[in-house]
Parts: C-alpha cells; structure tokens; sequence
C-alpha cells in the first residue's frame, strides 16, 4: 500500500446514512492515508491497522512515542480472533455489556500483530466504538482501523471536527464530521491480559460496572501493568499551565496573579475579579462536565491565558475519569 498522496485534506459533515463520504474515507484508508473520524469518547486519527507504512505516518503526524501503543477499532466481535489470542470469559461477557461503547480491552495480542500497535509489548488494545458514523466506517473498510485521538501528542483531545482542523491542519486526508462527541473523554481501559481485571485508565465506564457484570472489582496497575494510552504521567495538556485547585485557593490565587493572565473553570458558581470572557461556569454534573471539558479548556486556552485555574470536581467514583485527565494536564504545567 502506498501513503495517500498530498497534504490537503477532504471534511465531510455526515451521518450514518451517507454513503459516499465513507466509501470515499475508506478508499483513503486502503491507500495508507489518515481518517479522522468521530467515536463517542472522542475524534480518532484512523489508520489500517495492518499497514506498517500507514501506522508510521500515523505515529509522526501525532508526535506518538513508537513504544506508546495504540487502540485498534473493529466493527463487530467476531474481529476480536484477529488480533487477540486468549481471550478469558470475562472479556466476552464485557464486549456484551458494554460493546459497541467507551470501554477498550487489553488482550495478549495475536500472531501477526504489528509492534506499531502495542508498542512492542505481547498485549492489544481493542474496542468496537458506539458512534454511528465510526460504525459506518469501520463496517465499509472491513479491518481494524488503528486510531489514537485526532490531535499532537500530549495535548488537549479533540471533540469536534474543528478542533481536529485546528490541531493537525492537513497532515490528516480527510476528517468525517459527525458532530460533538457524546461522552467527551478518552475509553476506560481495561487489562484481562493477566488474569485479574486491572483498570488502566478511568472513563465513563466505572470499576464499579465492570464488578457488576464480571463480579470482580479491578484493581489499580501495578509495576508490571502493560502501557495503555493515556497513562503518562502528563497528558491531556493546554498550552496554558492548569492548576487544579479548590474554591477558596482559586479565590485567593486572584488576589495575588502578579501580573498573569488568568482564566478559570468554574463549578455552579461564577468567578469574581475576572472577566466573563475568561470564565466558563459547569455544573457539577459528572457527565455533562465530561462532556465539555476539552471543549472548555480549550476556549479557555484560546483566550490567551498564562494560567488556567480549575476548581476541583468531587473526589467520587462518578468523577474518577475527569479527576484523572485534570490531573494530567496539571502536572504538565
């Protein structure tokens, strides 16, 4: 297969309905190009995922560390034999609970399955996402389709096709816009690879969801965990430094800027001594906080600002995932 000529880029508005958009993105795909694509989580940068010229140019146009693994999206679970090998009960049980969704299982990888994708360690990877325009696509291409999200690596998540067009330009060929993402943080990942459920990265799908249906509540990763995307100790990051703070530190962090510009996220309640174009007041509502979050941190960021102050969500399990992006974009500061 040949890298997909140029640099422009193709964006479509669709839905599950139209036709000739997807065919005209998988055409891309077969010739080595790069899809970005909508899941319900967020934009993913789609390529074959069995095509080790596809998978190089998807690794430089991110900026991803070669050993940094990455998610391979099918269309069904009868695709799940492709590129995992032991697969345990208890993963077919969560493919039937929650697949098509936001839950990505680590697995012992297949024979054949390149190092691109686990970054050279014996586990994948895999998930079969809800979106209806990703179902689209991965159905008419037919393979597993390798997608990290659509933006450079380390930076704030892409939720809509702009902010795909504002972080990656044409380095993508085409960008399949369907709208806002639903869940608007990265999947939960799980690893079965080891016996024991071991839960890599929070997300909307909670530990407490995985026991109920498994009867095994997962445990925290340990030394010898396999590396899952999203697991550095900085990710997720604004230009400006976040600080993740309580109310009354924000407060007083306003008293004493010296001289920053400063911008704030806000629970319930608005900000005093900043302006309200430096403000975005959320609810304190774990999905739709979620849901806003990288939309918000990046209007926020796009205001100019030196510092981003957040007011920190409660420390509950309905939190976890939000809790766990903040605290990566903060320690990137």
């Amino acid at each position: 297969m040949t890298q997909a000529s140029g640099r422009s880029h193709l964006s479509a508005k669709v839905d599950a309905l139209q036709s000739v958009p997807i065919q005209d993105a998988v055409a891309i795909l077969r010739r080595g190009g790069l899809v970005a694509f909508p899941t319900e989580t967020v934009y993913g940068l789609g390529a074959d995922a069995a095509n080790p010229e596809a998978l190089a140019r998807l690794y430089k146009v991110k900026g991803r560390p070669q050993h940094h693994p990455v998610i391979v999206h099918l269309s069904g679970i009868d695709q799940l034999d492709r590129w995992a090998r032991d697969i345990p009960n208890t993963a077919r049980q969560l493919a039937a609970r929650f697949w098509p969704g936001p839950l990505t299982l680590v697995l012992k990888r297949a024979p054949g399955v390149s190092d691109s994708i686990t970054g050279g360690q014996d586990t994948v990877g895999v998930r079969l996402p809800a979106h209806p325009v990703a179902q689209a696509l991965l159905a008419a291409f037919g393979e597993g389709v390798a997608a990290p999200s659509a933006n450079r690596f380390g930076r704030i998540s892409p939720t809509t096709a702009e902010h795909v067009r504002a972080d990656l330009s044409n380095d993508v060929d085409m960008i399949l816009d369907g709208g806002a993402c639903k869940v608007g943080i990265e999947s939960t990942i799980l690893d079965l690879s080891r016996g024991e459920p071991v839960l890599l990265r929070p997300g909307r799908i909670l530990a407490r969801d995985i026991e109920q249906t498994i009867g095994v509540l997962p445990r925290a990763p340990d030394a010898e965990a396999p590396r899952a995307p999203g697991m550095l100790q900085t990710h997720y990051a604004p230009r400006a430094k976040l600080k993740l703070m309580k109310r009354l530190a924000m407060l007083e962090a306003l008293s004493a800027h010296k001289g920053q510009r400063l911008a704030a996220l806000a629970l319930e309640v608005t900000v005093p001594r900043l302006a309200p174009s430096l403000v975005i007041v959320v609810p304190a509502v774990p999905a739709g906080y979620a849901q806003s979050l990288y939309a918000n941190l990046r209007a926020l960021d796009a205001t100019g600002a030196d510092v981003i102050l957040v007011e920190t969500p409660p420390d509950t399990p309905a939190w976890t995932g939000v809790l766990d992006r903040l605290h990566r974009a903060a320690t990137a500061g």
